[in-house]
């Protein structure tokens, strides 16, 4: 197996991923914003936070309004995370690696990327928004599931499910981050609040999940026990670190591997939500930020730079 191999499949994931969940991030804030009332508004410039690129925008644009953020967020070439670009990285990798993935997989990313690239105002307009959105979304989920029913589940598989992984569990950490600090600030009307932390679990498709794990009152304390520590959610931060580790356990000379991700999954659970209140939060969300960078450089140095 070749390293430029595993690579590209790594990263086509983690574009794959990065697609999905900011076509779902997009979608909820939409949502969010018609159902608070007028003056109780988080606005759009907390979507740049979340994916870290403020720096990148204000090079761009000047206001952060709704027709600024959406195109920056979902169509903008020189935003290099935006979906556009995200699915154009995918599809340009997808198409390098042909002969070692399902066919079906190549051709949901092709179909996926020529849809935004033909049609960029369906993600602009209200109107056709949430369909364009959806549909984005529904490639990912489409691109995995063919993967996992149709591809050897080797080494080329685990490399490629650990981008999608590692990608996911960075976009929770972000989600979790910059949203409770928005929805923390204290507001006039406390009947909303429980609105506000909905749309968090809804940023991850965790709403329902939630309610079956954690009861129907929606809390902020049981939201960030059950977004990072649920051992059963997909999403959860420790649920991710736990898949990533499962993953590695059939890898070539992993035992620092092992021992990176072990240290990331100790350091997460060393930690009581009650202690997570404003600054702690935040801290404690860079911590867990550059453990999943420092996840990814090892992977990098000891399976990607070898050729």
């Amino acid at each position: 197996m070749l390293s430029r191999v595993a690579e590209t499949l790594y990263w086509t994931a983690r574009y794959v991923e990065r697609a999905e969940n900011l076509a779902r991030l997009v979608n909820v804030n939409n949502l969010l914003l018609m159902d608070l009332p007028k003056g109780v508004s988080p606005g759009w410039a907390p979507l740049i936070d979340i994916t870290g690129s403020r720096s990148n925008f204000d090079q761009i644009y000047s206001e952060y309004n709704e027709k600024n953020v959406l195109k920056f967020l979902t169509v903008d070439a020189r935003n290099y995370s935006s979906i556009y670009s995200s699915l154009m990285f995918a599809r340009d990798n997808t198409r390098t690696v042909r002969e070692v993935i399902p066919r079906q997989a190549w051709e949901i990313i092709n179909h996926a990327f020529n849809q935004i690239k033909e049609n960029p105002n369906d993600l602009l307009n209200k109107r056709s928004r949430f369909e364009a959105l959806k549909q984005i979304i529904d490639s990912g989920l489409l691109f995995f599931g063919a993967l996992d029913s149709t591809m050897n589940h080797n080494h080329l598989y685990r490399f490629t499910r650990f981008g999608s992984i590692l990608e996911r569990a960075d976009m929770t950490t972000r989600i979790i981050d910059v949203r409770y600090s928005v929805l923390d600030l204290p507001v006039q009307d406390k009947t909303f609040e429980n609105i506000k932390w909905v749309s968090v679990l809804r940023s991850l498709s965790a709403y329902q999940m939630y309610r079956q794990e954690m009861g129907v009152r929606v809390k902020p304390n049981d939201v960030l026990q059950f977004l990072l520590f649920s051992p059963t959610f997909p999403r959860s931060v420790l649920f991710c670190l736990n898949h990533l580790m499962s993953l590695v356990q059939d890898f070539p000379e992993n035992e620092g591997m092992k021992e990176r991700i072990a240290h990331s999954i100790k350091e997460l659970t060393s930690w009581d939500t009650n202690e997570l209140k404003a600054q702690a939060l935040h801290d404690f969300m860079d911590e867990i930020q550059i453990d999943l960078a420092d996840i990814h450089n090892q992977l990098a140095k000891q399976y990607f730079l070898k050729d």
